[in-house]
């Protein structure tokens, strides 16, 4: 890869991102959307140019490794699971999470027990079953990839009387294989706890995680560089989640004066764009005073806000999202450098 950056250069923003599983795909997809493509010339190198940045090198790595290299300085950032990061990051260490949402990676962390429990509906059944079983002289058995989660949330649940069961195989098969009583996993949609006889506690929800973006603080802090890479990935991203959020309409409005218009949007300010809607006049065939109006707003309100310029008479409205939305200033930079700087809220 000819003039692509050195993983031996200091000088590098160095990117982690899953080399295969759920996430892949989406992970590329997703930053060829921020405008911040993977060059990757074969599925076999595990390096790659990240289009944009040109000081940044994109390292290949298993989602379960991420946090730790992120964590040990390895990589300067990384993009992984929450729950991954909350379960294998070091407590007390130099990375933290920068931008909680992706927007993409959506699942829970929940608790499930055999549906045989009928009983056993809630947290607090599971916890006096747990108690019954002490008393018999064996404990409950969790079987789980999340013992750090898990144990924090039995704790917090008032369930003092359990095992922790790691495993790395099928965990939907546990109970019914003897090795575990109740399963605590990953699941997205349910399904497959349900066809394997499985049901989930109605407070058993652990963790809502998505994807995430999580940085370390110590090695930006000490390369301006990586901090110059890190900043332009931030905007990227967060200029793209930000526009997700919004749709522009525009609107041919009848008006003698631009002042005159703008005094009809207002009467909606919800509808009215983000500080004000924008209003230019149409240079018109017919002599006709025309203004261009366009207002940003929330891709919920995008019917309501066509109705509210038909009300005033507009023509040949359009709807189109942006591609990116950069606020004053982009707020995930701001924490990140008070993150390297320790200042409090980061």
């Amino acid at each position: 890869m000819n003039g692509s950056p050195s993983f031996a250069s200091k000088e590098v923003l160095r990117l982690a991102i899953p080399s295969d599983g759920e996430l892949y795909e989406p992970t590329l997809s997703f930053l060829e959307s921020c405008g911040l493509a993977v060059e990757r010339p074969s599925q076999r190198r595990y390096t790659a140019r990240l289009a944009s940045v040109p000081a940044a090198l994109v390292l290949f790595q298993r989602t379960t490794d991420i946090a730790l290299k992120v964590d040990e300085g390895n990589a300067d950032m990384g993009i992984v699971g929450l729950d991954r990061f909350l379960e294998f990051h070091r407590e007390g260490g130099d990375a933290f999470v920068v931008i909680e949402d992706l927007g993409f990676g959506d699942c829970e962390l929940v608790l499930a027990v055999p549906d045989t429990w009928v009983d056993v509906t809630s947290t607090h059944d599971l916890a006096n079953l747990s108690v019954e079983m002490w008393e018999k002289g064996r404990e409950l058995r969790v079987a789980t990839r999340y013992p750090r989660l898990v144990q924090s949330f039995l704790f917090r649940r008032g369930i003092s009387y359990f095992g922790m069961v790691q495993a790395s195989g099928t965990l939907e098969a546990a109970p019914a294989m003897g090795f575990a009583d109740v399963i605590a996993d990953i699941t997205s949609s349910g399904v497959t706890l349900r066809e394997n006889r499985l049901k989930t506690l109605e407070d058993g929800t652990i963790l809502s995680s998505k994807t995430c973006l999580v940085a370390n603080r110590r090695s930006l802090r000490d390369s301006p560089v990586r901090l110059s890479g890190a900043r332009a990935l931030l905007e990227r991203v967060e200029g793209r989640l930000s526009a997700t959020e919004v749709v522009g309409v525009t609107g041919n409005v009848k008006g003698k004066t631009a002042e005159e218009v703008a005094r009809h949007v207002l009467t909606r300010p919800e509808l009215a764009g983000v500080q004000g809607p924008t209003i230019s006049p149409v240079f018109s065939r017919d002599g006709v005073s025309w203004h261009a109006v366009t207002v940003l707003v929330k891709e919920e309100k995008v019917l309501e806000a066509v109705e509210h310029l038909r009300l005033m008479g507009a023509n040949g409205i359009t709807v189109g999202q942006p591609q990116y939305l950069f606020q004053e200033e982009c707020a995930a930079y701001r924490r990140l450098v008070a993150a390297i700087e320790g200042r409090a809220g980061a």
